[in-house]
């Protein structure tokens, strides 16, 4: 049963549900969410805003696309980081933390925010996924190509076919993000230049 709440947008990426971890990606996957769900509730928002509060695994909800070059199509896109049906499960059969049961032939990948952000930061950290070192390039101060070579699939950080109105804010966003990641990360956490 779909039930919907209100959308309410943020000024501030809300942080990750997700523990731990590489403070550059961390703060990459919430220049992400700015971009592509920057609401109070962004882990359960539908292309075009709808909030639906059921996780328990991707909702494969069709909406139509009202503007742009896909205008009068529709998309699956769900959840923080508008994960298409198609794409998430591909990424989760890959990346999630907590498959179904061996035994669950139509077991379905959990989709509850936790969920998401270890599916998305596991598959930043993949070198073999990208054909690129995204961690090294974001150390390196390189988030303009990892920006250019991410836009592919999350199209509104700019470089591709729909940039929206925090695309040109993105690069400070970042920044502001990485401060306080690397402010809130224990020192263990901190990569440095040689890993």
């Amino acid at each position: 049963m779909r039930q919907i709440q209100e959308t309410v947008w943020v000024s501030h990426p809300k942080p990750l549900a997700m523990e731990g971890g590489d403070p550059y990606i961390r703060a990459l996957m919430r220049t992400i969410s700015a971009a592509e769900s920057n609401t109070s509730e962004p882990y359960g928002i539908l292309y075009g805003g709808d909030i639906i509060p059921e996780l328990s695994r991707h909702p494969d909800i069709c909406v139509e696309i009202v503007a742009g070059p896909n205008q009068g199509n529709c998309t699956t896109a769900a959840g923080r980081y508008q994960f298409l049906t198609k794409t998430w499960k591909e990424k989760a059969a890959q990346y999630h933390p907590d498959p179904p049961a061996w035994f669950e032939v139509w077991g379905e990948y959990s989709f509850d925010p936790e969920s998401q952000d270890l599916v998305v930061y596991h598959w930043l950290r993949d070198t073999a996924a990208w054909g690129y070192d995204i961690p090294a390039a974001l150390r390196e101060g390189r988030l303009d190509d990892v920006l250019r070579r991410l836009s592919g699939t999350w199209t509104s950080l700019g470089y591709g076919i729909e940039s929206n109105s925090m695309t040109s804010r993105l690069p400070r966003i970042y920044q502001n993000l990485l401060e306080e990641e690397l402010e809130n990360a224990p020192s263990s956490a901190v990569p440095t230049a040689d890993h």
